[in-house]
C-alpha cells in the first residue's frame, strides 16, 4: 500500500492550503484507492497559520475580545493543540485585513497581539507558538509587550501604549513589571523574513508601504523604529539593529525576541517540527507540496523548501504541484524537488485561472498519479 504525504501552502487568493489537500486527496483515491493519505496543510505565520495547524493537529479554537488594530475591541481567537501549546497568529487581530480603508502603520497597534498572549498563559500554555505575518503595523510590538506588563515612558514620566508614530516619544523602557509567566514559557516566532528592525531593507521601508505609508511616513518610522532600538535596556541595542528577521512584521520580530525572549525560526521551520514532518515521513512513497506561484523565492526558507530538505534527507521524492513556473528549477531540484508541475494548463489570465484552479489541481495531479500507476503496473482508467 502506498503512502503519500500532502504538505502544500495555499495557492494566495485562490485555493486555502485545506482545499489544495481535499483536492489532492480527490485525485490519489481516485487512483490509488487504497492508498495511506496524510494531509498536513500549512500556513507561512500570517493568515491561516491557525487553521491550518488546527486542521494537520486537531484541537480547538478560543476566541477572546482584545483590542484591534486601532485599539478598538475586536473578536480574535488562539488555537489551543491537543499537547496543549497555543498559536497565535497576529494577523487576528492586528492583520492587515482589519484596518480596511484606514491603513496607518503610524496609528496602529500590536496591543491585542500581547492580550491574547496573556489569554494563553492563562489558559494554562506554557509552549507559544507566535505567527509573525500579515500586520498592518509599525510598532516594533511595543503594544504587545504594553499588554504584558512591560512599561514605556515619556520625558515627563508619564507611562503610554506607543504606536509606529509615536516610538520617538520613549524616553525610558522598564521591564520589571514583565509577566513572570514568560519565564516559564517556551515562544517561538514563526518569521520568514531576514530583514533588519531599520535601514534600506527594514521593516519601514519594505513593508512599510503595503500598510499604507508614503515616502515621509516610511522616513519616520523608521527613525521611531531606531530610537525604540537606541532605548533598550541592558545594552540591547546592537542585538535589536542587527538581528535577522528583526524587521519582521513592522519590528514584531525584534519586540517578540527582546521582550518575551522569543526564538525567531523560519515559518516552516516551526510547522515542520509542531507537526512531527520527520515522523509522518516514514515509509511515505512521495511527498506532495505546492503553492500559488514557484520561482527562485519559493527556495528560499518558504515552504516548498523547507519540505524538500528534509523529505531529501530521509530518502523520499517530492513533487511539488503549483499554479505557476517563474524559474529556479534547477536549484529546486539540486535541494530535493523532484518535479515541479504547473496546474496552469491553458493560456488565460490569472483572473479566468483562478476560477478553474480547482479543476485544473484535480487533473494534473491525474496526470501524475497516471504516471505512477504505469509505474506499479496499473493503467487506470
Amino acid at each position: 500500500m502506498r503512502k503519500f504525504v500532502l504538505i502544500p501552502d495555499s495557492f494566495k487568493g485562490t485555493l486555502s492550503s485545506q482545499q489544495v489537500c481535499d483536492h489532492m486527496a480527490a485525485a490519489i483515491q481516485k487512483r490509488f484507492p487504497q492508498a495511506e493519505i496524510c494531509a498536513i496543510p500549512v500556513a507561512d505565520g500570517g493568515e491561516g497559520t491557525c487553521d491550518a495547524f488546527l486542521a494537520a493537529m486537531g484541537g480547538e479554537k478560543r476566541t477572546k475580545t482584545v483590542s484591534g488594530p486601532f485599539f478598538e475591541p475586536v473578536e480574535a481567537f488562539y488555537a489551543r493543540l491537543p499537547d496543549g501549546r497555543a498559536v497565535i497568529e497576529m494577523a487576528a487581530c492586528a492583520g492587515l485585513p482589519l484596518a480596511g480603508e484606514r491603513k496607518d502603520p503610524e496609528k496602529t497597534t500590536t496591543l491585542g497581539v500581547g492580550e491574547l498572549v496573556r489569554a494563553a498563559l492563562d489558559d494554562g500554555c506554557r509552549e507559544i507558538i507566535l505567527g509573525l505575518g500579515g500586520s498592518a503595523t509599525n510598532d516594533g510590538g511595543t503594544g504587545m509587550a504594553h499588554a504584558l506588563g512591560v512599561r514605556f515612558c515619556r520625558a515627563d514620566g508619564t507611562a503610554f501604549i506607543p504606536t509606529g508614530g509615536t516610538l520617538g516619544e520613549i524616553e525610558r523602557i522598564d521591564c520589571s513589571g514583565v509577566d513572570v509567566r514568560l519565564k516559564e514559557t517556551s515562544l517561538t516566532a514563526m518569521c520568514d523574513v531576514i530583514n533588519p528592525l531599520c535601514g534600506e531593507n527594514g521593516a519601514s521601508a519594505v513593508f512599510g508601504p503595503q500598510k499604507g505609508a508614503g515616502e515621509a511616513a516610511v522616513a519616520r518610522l523608521d527613525n521611531g523604529l531606531r530610537h525604540l532600538a537606541e532605548k533598550l535596556p541592558d545594552g540591547l541595542t546592537k542585538t535589536a539593529l542587527s538581528m535577522p528577521g528583526g524587521g519582521a512584521a513592522g519590528g514584531m520580530g525584534m519586540g517578540a525576541s527582546v521582550f518575551l525572549g522569543a526564538k525567531l525560526v523560519s515559518g516552516i521551520t516551526a510547522v515542520l517540527d509542531t507537526v512531527g514532518f520527520d515522523e509522518r515521513l516514514q515509509n511515505a512513497d512521495i511527498v506532495f507540496t505546492g503553492e500559488g506561484r514557484f520561482d527562485t523565492q519559493s527556495l528560499q526558507g518558504k515552504v516548498i523548501d523547507g519540505v524538500a530538505g528534509r523529505a531529501k534527507r530521509a530518502g523520499v521524492p517530492v513533487i511539488a504541484v503549483v499554479g505557476d513556473v517563474g524559474g529556479g528549477l534547477e536549484q529546486a531540484y539540486q535541494k530535493g524537488v523532484t518535479a515541479v508541475c504547473s496546474i496552469n494548463r491553458v493560456a488565460v489570465p490569472y483572473t479566468e485561472a483562478r476560477l478553474r484552479a480547482a479543476a485544473d489541481l484535480e487533473e494534473t495531479m491525474d496526470m501524475i498519479l497516471r504516471l505512477l500507476s504505469v509505474q506499479t503496473g496499473r493503467t487506470g482508467g
